[in-house]
């Protein structure tokens, strides 16, 4: 048995897209063309694809096929208007304004299962064995801290600056293939779900903001800015 075989559908799929050099938005090849590069049949392969789209790795519609990254719920043409007058600065400064307050609300208006999914996310961000599985839960982090707020303008807002965040190529070079066990982020996102499961909206707003900064100081410099 050759070693690619040896390795699960699942795992083989996930390295297939990370080294792939595709694209958020990017539209895989169609499912007959990858049952065939991995020698599959199609139940195999849309078990598996099934399982990166729990993940975040990947959103699949009916009719047009499988695309990397989280689904967008809102309309595209409006996001790729607005990447392109984007810049990382723009998009941190937009998060900063935004977020903290988001946090708060979540505090004042959050439920017990809007808690819990705030903790699965980080521990699957702990768990991530690589940076797009990291992304991917992170990126689910922040949308359950907007969820839980229930106002669906607000969740609205958060996610077309979400998608548009999602869509610039930010090119950070990675020292390691995953988050290292000491990542910032880790401890960032386990006092902000304290803040908010405890209904300190007050301290919720200033861990974000404070998260948010950690962030800022992290990307921008490895980006020259």
């Amino acid at each position: 048995m050759s070693e690619n075989h040896a390795i699960g559908l699942t795992e083989r799929l996930r390295r297939h897209i990370q080294d792939g050099g595709y694209e958020h938005n990017q539209r895989l090849p169609p499912e007959r063309e990858l049952c065939g590069d991995f020698g599959v049949s199609r139940g195999e392969l849309r078990k598996s694809l099934a399982e990166l789209e729990n993940d975040g790795l990947i959103w699949r519609h009916v009719g047009r096929g499988t695309f990397i990254g989280a689904r967008p719920v809102i309309n595209m043409d409006d996001v790729a208007y607005l990447e392109q007058l984007a810049r990382p600065i723009k998009v941190i400064e937009a998060r900063m304004a935004i977020e903290p307050e988001l946090a708060r609300l979540s505090a004042a208006h959050g439920t017990k299962l809007d808690f819990d999914e705030m903790a699965l996310c980080a521990r699957r961000c702990r768990e991530a064995k690589d940076w797009r599985t990291y992304e991917a839960w992170d990126n689910k982090f922040h949308l359950a801290i907007a969820k839980a707020t229930h106002n669906k303008v607000l969740f609205h807002l958060f996610e077309t600056l979400n998608v548009v965040r999602r869509s610039i190529v930010w090119g950070q070079l990675r020292a390691s293939k995953a988050p290292p066990r000491n990542h910032a982020s880790f401890a960032e996102h386990d006092a902000i779900i304290a803040a908010i499961s405890s209904r300190d909206a007050v301290t919720a707003a200033s861990l974000m903001r404070a998260h948010l900064k950690s962030v800022r100081d992290r990307v921008l410099p490895a980006l020259g800015v």
